[in-house]
């Protein structure tokens, strides 16, 4: 697709060299039936230069080439039509690199924003200090909860401060659709003070493109979906949101078991197979009930969340089950989940998820 876009770029550029060669008599040019001067002349050939190191800068993956791209735009479509009135039809090529540029221009904000949040959370870790889960810190937890935490392999291993995770994703919009949108996305922890950021790309038919990104920081969480990286889907912030991320973040601890020991939740116990957990954090404060199999394994994890964020919204059960467990960097954790919204029409499946890499305590790099 890229060498189709540059030549499309190439070609359109090149077609502006007509002008050059009518100005100097350099060749014939039927279809220009007006005189040019050699100046105009010059500014043709000089767009023609443009569109040439648009595309090479395109190719070479350079953030700036959308900047050059919509400059040149601008001054193709002004030659056009002071100049060369018949070639209208050249505006249509320049909309659709204008399209493109503006398109890689808002995806590029997208991802230094999300990037700057990302460096934000984990320059808030503290790695300097790292320590060792013994079986005495496990003395005050629940009887289910140490003993998962136990067969997790977390006891002798160094606690986690940072997280990456990268997942494979299959998502439903809406309740009662059929077909699974898939998507790819990583996410980003800090455990000492906790947050998170999510992001996710989808693309959606026909040819569709959307990217997202959740956020848990200082207590707070936000909810920003945007088509092509433009146009808003979902700009969600407020209590709501805050207290809905902020169970996502103590559903997720699940990755990262030695986060079951931070001060910031306490533990109630229920019976020998489930216990409730409850997180407070910078004013923001929500719970969920975690259940164990006989071996000390998670198996689900359920709470009362808001399932949007309008004033009226209704807290309904939010419910994660694992698939599928595995052993990650010497810990076991659940690496396929799914997430179901129980809902007065019916129970709603929305999310299937699969982590394809964790990474613990390490530095990571931001795309």
């Amino acid at each position: 697709m890229k060498y189709i876009f540059f030549t499309l770029i190439f070609l359109h550029g090149a077609i502006h060299l007509m002008g050059f060669a009518k100005a100097f008599k350099l060749a014939q040019i039927e279809q220009l039936i007006t005189d040019i001067s050699k100046i105009s002349g010059l500014a043709w050939l000089i767009v023609f230069i443009l569109f040439l190191v648009t595309g090479i800068a395109f190719l070479a993956k350079t953030q700036w080439w959308y900047w050059l791209a919509i400059v040149t735009v601008i001054i193709s479509t002004v030659l056009i039509l002071l100049v060369w009135k018949d070639a209208k039809f050249g505006i249509i090529p320049n909309i659709l690199i204008l399209f493109v540029s503006l398109f890689s221009l808002s995806f590029h904000a997208f991802n230094n924003k999300v990037a700057n949040e990302i460096s934000t959370i984990m320059k808030q870790a503290d790695t300097s200090k790292i320590s060792i889960i013994t079986k005495e810190q496990l003395n005050d937890l629940p009887y289910p909860v140490a003993k998962w935490l136990k067969t997790s392999g977390m006891v002798g291993k160094e606690k986690i401060n940072t997280v990456w995770l990268s997942q494979k994703i299959r998502m439903k919009m809406k309740p009662g659709q059929k077909d699974w949108n898939e998507a790819i996305a990583e996410q980003y922890f800090s455990v000492e003070n906790p947050a998170f950021i999510w992001k996710v790309k989808m693309n959606m038919p026909p040819f569709i493109k959307i990217t997202g990104r959740d956020k848990f920081i200082n207590g707070k969480g936000e909810m920003l979906i945007k088509m092509f990286s433009i146009l808003n889907i979902v700009n969600e912030k407020g209590e709501k949101m805050d207290e809905g991320t902020l169970q996502r973040f103590l559903a997720e601890i699940v990755w990262f078991p030695s986060a079951a020991l931070s001060q910031y939740i306490s533990w109630e116990a229920i019976d020998s197979l489930s216990a409730k957990a409850t997180m407070n954090y910078k004013g923001t404060t929500g719970s969920g009930t975690f259940y164990f199999n006989e071996q000390g394994d998670f198996v689900k994890f359920s709470t009362l969340r808001y399932k949007s964020n309008e004033a009226d919204a209704q807290r309904y059960e939010w419910i994660v089950t694992v698939k599928e467990h595995s052993i990650k960097n010497g810990i076991k954790i659940p690496t396929q989940i799914e997430v179901t919204w129980v809902l007065e029409n019916g129970n709603w499946t929305w999310l299937d998820l699969k982590i394809t890499d964790v990474r613990y305590n390490t530095s990571i790099e931001i795309d």
